[in-house]
């Protein structure tokens, strides 16, 4: 882009962090895109005292929820509910257009900590993956759903990506926790987040022989495994790079960043419109020591309201 005035070339800073970035690797056909979270997911994760697997789960959701939202083009709302028998029974993530994000995650803490260390797998049990897309009270919402079957979250969406859109697909998806130095030696651990989805195309009118298609996304798919966690989540590594690391053989292309936020639409009226809707019976099972309070399952705000403004003593 040039300077309207001396005609001299400008650059444009790209983010390089908590944005999708979407791409198309040219020569083996495929689209793809590759997100990098951090103080979005960090903002996410950190309203909630969750344990640190609950975290990363959450987060690994958050990150599928970017890279599945971020191929909306018009206004709506992707919704990722998770709901299981598992340790963490309910996972709900919110991605609103052009890139809003907010997300909770509800588990039992006593079947959490029966877990061992090393069965994170474990904590999703079996039940359903749903994905519904909304675009608003005029048009018709569209779901799809998958079974959850004590598999990660990884290979559920796998299977909705072969059932729902029958597109050769991979995905890769990291969280972890990362050391943000500070000044005098001190610093603080923030949680980081990123994933990886490539797509083959498909091309109507057979102009590309099985051989060639099964070829071209056979190398495309090896060039992706070929991802680290530490690529996805390092701060420093900026998204194109990575994405030159993996792809230059394959004439990579990047598009427009779509930029990354947190957001929660709960407010204070909202809350007491909800209360409104309640039975007096259920109100008052509510109010503890005469107060009442009603706390935000997604950014953990909290609310006071008065018992008589409800006809509650």
């Amino acid at each position: 882009m040039s300077d309207p005035v001396s005609g001299e070339a400008i650059e444009i800073a790209r983010p390089t962090d908590n944005l999708v970035l979407p791409f198309q690797a040219e020569q083996a056909d495929v689209l793809g895109r590759l997100a990098k979270l951090g103080p979005t997911v960090n903002t996410i994760l950190s309203r909630h005292d969750y344990p640190e697997p609950v975290s990363r789960l959450l987060g690994e959701a958050v990150a599928l929820t970017a890279l599945l939202g971020a191929s909306l083009k018009s206004d709506g709302k992707l919704i990722l509910q998770a709901s299981t028998d598992g340790p963490v029974d309910l996972l709900v993530v919110d991605f609103v257009v052009p890139g809003s994000m907010r997300a909770y995650a509800r588990f039992d803490a006593d079947r959490l900590a029966a877990l061992g260390a090393n069965d994170d797998v474990l904590l999703l049990g079996h039940g359903h993956l749903a994905m519904t897309i909304d675009r608003g009270i005029d048009a018709e919402r569209y779901q799809g759903v998958v079974p959850l079957e004590g598999t990660s979250l990884t290979e559920a969406a796998d299977t909705y990506f072969q059932q729902s859109e029958q597109l050769p697909s991979f995905i890769r998806l990291a969280v972890a926790r990362h050391f943000q130095a500070g000044e005098n030696g001190e610093g603080v651990w923030t949680w980081r987040a990123g994933g990886l989805l490539v797509q083959k195309l498909t091309r109507e009118g057979g102009l590309v022989s099985p051989k060639t298609f099964e070829e071209d996304w056979t190398r495309a798919k090896s060039l992706a495994e070929t991802v680290e966690d530490h690529e996805l989540l390092d701060p420093t590594l900026a998204p194109e790079r990575l994405l030159y690391r993996l792809f230059h053989e394959e004439q990579v292309r990047v598009y427009r960043a779509i930029p990354l936020t947190t957001y929660c639409s709960c407010s204070r009226e909202r809350v007491g419109e909800m209360l409104q809707r309640f039975s007096g019976e259920d109100l008052s099972d509510m109010v503890v020591d005469g107060e009442l309070w009603v706390s935000c399952e997604f950014c953990n705000a909290r609310y006071h309201f008065d018992p008589n403004d409800f006809g509650i003593e």
